[in-house]
């Protein structure tokens, strides 16, 4: 059975979230096999109360992991967890990022440059004019637009970026294969073709009211900025938008009129520091995504000398500091430096953090640089 079956399991146990993740793979040396096997008294060990170990019991008693796993294949549902490459940076770097993401279609590693759309259900013509004209001009600059599926502006965001030809990514408060609302199941299907269905509830969850403001804070953190188009006072976007600022991303609004309801939102939200977009170029200025494509110009224009064919050699398909490519190179570390701080503006590899590189391949050419359920 695959190992991330377990990391399924221990999804499915409410009251296990990032932080008891965590501390169940220090506990079993990142084996999460042996910690589903594992004996309740370790459990008591790690400090777990008797309420979530009851929960653990009773899932462990009553799933079969290996059915599920199929079920998941077989409905074309795959999972990152943190472990894998390929789970998405940005939101690996947030407080208490999701250990498991399911999805269907595929995140890639262009989605990095990605903004979210988000509003009400309730959309007036003015904010869907502004959301088809926002969603199209980002799709067109190959930037990934970033909703929630929800009715209203949410479903106009994807739907116009979809229209453009641009990539969409739609994170869900259930699971993948429980699209909620019902009527956007086509709209699913025809993201899930040209971006991802994500959600970090597992399959079967049921779309229920209180998921939804977790999920939030992934809608915000696969992010590099938040679009509120219309929100009333109590609005699920102005939670978008808090999760966004303590994520230290950029918080945009669309100013709209006072005596709207849908605008008092955004309107507050200015009033409170975030940048009234005024029209769709306002995301390039303040996010300097002006830069991106400086970056893929030089990613085609500027192929490696031989120092950098030998730095991408040494990297080949793991992660290394630069003290460990210049012993491995035989390169002076100050080259080295210089010549990893080029490659990474030409996109030929990323800073991992802590000054530890890993080389982007020619497949992935267009790569850009409180717990819920503790």
């Amino acid at each position: 059975m695959d190992p991330k079956a377990y990391w399924v399991g221990f999804n499915y146990v409410k009251g296990i979230g990032s932080v008891r993740m965590r501390a169940l793979l220090e506990a079993f040396d990142g084996d999460l096999q042996a910690a589903w096997n594992a004996p309740t008294a370790h459990f008591l060990n790690l400090g777990l109360n008797n309420r979530i170990i009851e929960n653990l019991t009773k899932v462990r008693s009553q799933v079969n992991l290996e059915q599920i796993w199929q079920r998941m294949v077989s409905a074309g549902i795959t999972a990152l967890t943190w472990d894998d490459e390929n789970y998405p940076r940005m939101l690996k770097e947030i407080d208490q990022p999701p250990p498991i993401i399911y999805q269907k279609g595929e995140i890639l590693p262009e989605d990095e440059t990605a903004v979210a759309i988000v509003g009400t259900r309730r959309v007036t013509a003015y904010g869907r004019g502004v959301t088809e004209d926002l969603a199209a001009f980002l799709a067109r600059n190959r930037i990934t637009v970033i909703s929630g599926l929800a009715r209203g502006v949410d479903a106009v965001a994807h739907k116009s970026a979809l229209r453009a030809g641009g990539r969409t990514i739609a994170v869900l408060g259930s699971g993948v294969d429980r699209i909620y609302p019902p009527e956007n199941q086509q709209l699913a299907a025809e993201i899930a073709e040209s971006g991802a269905v994500i959600s970090d509830y597992p399959p079967g969850t049921a779309p229920e009211s209180n998921n939804f403001p977790p999920r939030n804070r992934i809608i915000s953190g696969l992010s590099l900025a938040v679009v509120i188009v219309e929100a009333g006072e109590t609005s699920g976007a102005l939670i978008t938008a808090s999760f966004a600022a303590n994520q230290n991303r950029d918080v945009l609004a669309v100013p709209g009129n006072i005596t709207s309801p849908n605008s008092k939102g955004t309107n507050m939200l200015i009033l409170n520091g975030a940048r009234p977009l005024l029209n769709p170029e306002d995301v390039l200025e303040v996010l300097n995504l002006e830069q991106v494509n400086t970056r893929r110009m030089a990613r085609k224009t500027l192929p490696a000398d031989a120092t950098e064919q030998q730095i991408l050699d040494v990297i080949g398909e793991g992660t290394l500091s630069v003290d460990e490519i210049s012993f491995l190179s035989a390169l002076p570390i100050e080259i080295v430096s210089a010549t990893l701080a080029m490659m990474e503006l030409k996109g030929l590899v990323r800073n991992s953090g802590t000054m530890t590189f890993m080389a982007i391949h020619e497949d992935s050419s267009n790569y850009l640089a409180g717990e819920y359920g503790q």
